[in-house]
């Protein structure tokens, strides 16, 4: 092989000086070469030239404190508005902390190092170097038992539905105090995109729905909606000819309520998928600690979550959430075009009602069939007739 042949897979590595007038998209493809640079630049050109083009799903997961740290004002408001995140599955609190800043209430840029028994006698709560005042947290709980109490939220529904009809009272609270794109749950109720939780006890609002209970509030979060829901979502986006891809921020649960749609299609529906088109991830978390933030996507191919087929294009950036996602968000809106709302919550019973049938038609209760090579195994499986005998 000759000198030239031996390296025509690759482009030479040969940056230009960065001048002061540059863009960040353009620090992104001129200087972000190598190592994880070189993973986010990869992150950024696979989000804009594959997984926006062509009118293409993107879900997006939420872990880690972003919606304090301002992350929801400055990066994902605009991503929604810009048509670029289609449904969102985030940590309660994610979805809490960003009430603060849809009821304008003051967080503060503080420090790690502060004495954290001086914060307490004074009142003030710290999220790493993020303050605020403990009222804070007082009078966003207030809020969210007052809403609740109304008639609409007196029956079981989906945490779509619920962020759906929260949203739209913090959005009625921020047009009385002149607020412009300041919460992300209003931006999705203006949007009407379906922003789930894949754990809705886990955060200060789960636990004032739970408080409200024993005062004999109806509420209750039904959970097998959304696992159903987010499903039907994938399943509208590949039953209709687009890409279905995630876009996930760290890892945990939420990640795992993204990706387990498709699972939910193939392996407990029966109806045959081949997996996301497409998987973007940003998390500091490793692979070999047995951590689900640090699964990988080859990982999840096994699974049947992500297609095997373009596994070679999917991008896992170690890179700290708060510094990766202004500057994907900045690469998007500078190069990418905005695109039309899909506004999927608009369509939830239709698009749950066509996997539903799909799923009547294919499904069973026994062991599904599967087009996927499965080996036998010893001894058999089912309901024994007799259970525990």
């Amino acid at each position: 092989m000759s000198q030239t042949n031996k390296f025509a897979a690759y482009p030479r590595l040969d940056p230009l000086g960065v001048g002061k007038d540059i863009s960040a998209a353009d620090l992104i493809d001129q200087t972000f070469l190598a190592y994880n640079g070189g993973r986010l630049r990869e992150a950024a050109r696979l989000l804009a030239e594959k997984m926006l083009p062509d009118d293409g799903f993107i879900g997006l997961s939420l872990t880690g404190a972003l919606t304090p740290a301002g992350l929801g004002k400055s990066c994902l408001i605009p991503l929604i508005k810009a048509g670029f995140i289609d449904w969102i599955v985030a940590t309660g609190a994610n979805l809490y902390h960003d009430l603060h800043y849809g009821l304008d209430m003051a967080l503060y840029q503080g420090s790690p190092f502060l004495d954290d028994v001086e914060l307490r006698r004074e009142g003030v709560i710290r999220i790493y170097d993020v303050l605020f005042d403990y009222n804070v947290l007082l009078d966003t709980d207030a809020f969210v038992r007052e809403v609740i109490q109304e008639t609409e939220f007196q029956r079981p529904m989906g945490t779509d539905e619920f962020h759906y009809l929260l949203g739209r009272y913090v959005c009625e609270r921020g047009k009385k105090l002149n607020l412009k794109d300041s919460s992300v749950l209003a931006t999705a109720y203006e949007c009407g995109l379906p922003v789930f939780t894949s754990s809705p006890g886990d955060s200060s609002i789960g636990m004032n729905v739970a408080a409200m209970a024993l005062r004999d509030a109806r509420l209750m979060f039904d959970v097998n909606r959304d696992v159903n829901q987010t499903a039907a979502i994938v399943y509208e986006a590949k039953s209709t000819g687009h890409k279905s891809s995630v876009f996930i921020l760290g890892g945990g649960s939420p990640k795992n309520f993204l990706l387990q749609t498709e699972p939910q299609i193939q392996e407990v529906m029966g109806i045959p998928e081949k997996g996301h088109d497409y998987f973007l991830q940003c998390t500091d978390a490793r692979p070999d600690t047995g951590g689900l933030s640090g699964a990988t996507p080859a990982e999840a191919v096994s699974w049947g979550k992500v297609d095997p087929e373009t596994l070679p294009d999917c991008v896992v950036a170690y890179v700290d959430s708060t510094i990766a996602l202004p500057l994907l968000t900045a690469y998007c809106l500078s190069r990418v075009k905005g695109r039309r709302l899909k506004r999927l919550y608009h369509r939830r019973d239709e698009i749950l009602d066509q996997v539903k049938a799909k799923y009547l038609r294919t499904g069973t209760v026994t062991k599904v069939k599967t087009s996927r090579n499965v080996g036998r195994r010893a001894g058999g499986a089912g309901l024994r007739k007799k259970p525990f005998a």
